[in-house]
């Protein structure tokens, strides 16, 4: 059966190929070879399925630089942020270190004042019992301040004996300002010229600096007098050491405020009369 429908056919079949050879197959899309001329050519875009085929790696590269990219921003705005914090620290631990200096500064100031206080304490406690008994024997100051105390002449200024020592009065209106312990420009005039006559007439007697005050500032459980009276009697030491050139070792401070008033301090001349200054010079010697 078949070979009669191959023997029916076959004529036709040879005219086919006869044609097709003679025309060209290039027109066919399917015997077409590709990379020749009729290869159909490819003018639009690649098939989705193809072409356009997405890498899921490509999507997550992506998303891992962005998240990078935000990190580094994030790195730089701390590292800001720290350099700032540091710098406030770094003042912040200066102003701790200058505030610390001070509070130590202080305490030293308060520790020498206290030891200077307890000194002519314990010194003012030794000038009064300057008369003493030592098994039997009574010791007695071995400089006549009585005879040396009739030669100073202070011009004016207030010397009297006081048992074994001698007291020069200044008023403290010719040398501070009004309730302060700030000196006039007068008062070194004042000043200077007893220190003279005490380096010459005694210059190895101990000599207290005594600071008084009137009542005005001794206020119930107020110690201004005495703070006052101290920081006055301070500054005559500077004047008397620094300017002066006398010894150091050879003075010390006591703050009376408002104690052995000379006058009333009821009126103004009374007042004006207890606000003084006081140099005490005393039998013993440094």
């Amino acid at each position: 059966m078949n070979r009669r429908i191959i023997k029916r056919f076959f004529p036709l079949l040879c005219v086919a190929v006869a044609a097709c050879s003679l025309v060209g197959c290039s027109q066919n899309p399917y015997l077409a070879v590709p990379g020749s001329g009729a290869y159909p050519a490819q003018t639009g875009p690649l098939s989705p399925t193809i072409g356009q085929a997405t890498n899921p790696n490509d999507a997550r590269l992506a998303e891992l630089t962005r998240r990078v990219q935000l990190l580094d921003d994030n790195n730089r705005q701390l590292h800001t942020q720290l350099a700032q914090s540091e710098q406030q620290a770094q003042v912040y631990r200066e102003e701790l270190s200058l505030v610390r200096q001070q509070l130590t500064a202080t305490n030293q100031k308060l520790d020498e004042a206290r030891l200077a206080a307890n000194e002519a304490q314990n010194q003012v406690r030794g000038f009064q019992a300057s008369t003493q008994r030592r098994g039997g024997a009574s010791i007695a100051p071995n400089t006549n301040l009585g005879q040396l105390a009739g030669s100073l002449n202070l011009g004016g200024l207030p010397v009297e004996r006081d048992g074994e020592r001698i007291r020069i009065g200044i008023p403290s209106d010719q040398l501070f300002v009004p309730g302060t312990a700030q000196l006039i420009p007068q008062a070194t005039t004042i000043i200077n010229p007893v220190a003279a006559q005490i380096r010459s007439l005694f210059p190895r007697q101990k000599i207290g600096i005594e600071g008084y005050t009137d009542a005005s500032q001794a206020m119930a459980g107020s110690a201004a007098a005495h703070q006052l009276a101290s920081a006055q009697a301070s500054a005559v030491l500077d004047v008397l050491t620094r300017h002066a050139g006398m010894p150091v070792a050879q003075f010390f401070i006591v703050a009376q405020g408002a104690n052995r008033p000379l006058g009333s301090n009821s009126s103004a001349s009374g007042r004006a009369a207890n606000r003084r200054i006081e140099l005490v010079i005393y039998p013993e010697t440094f």
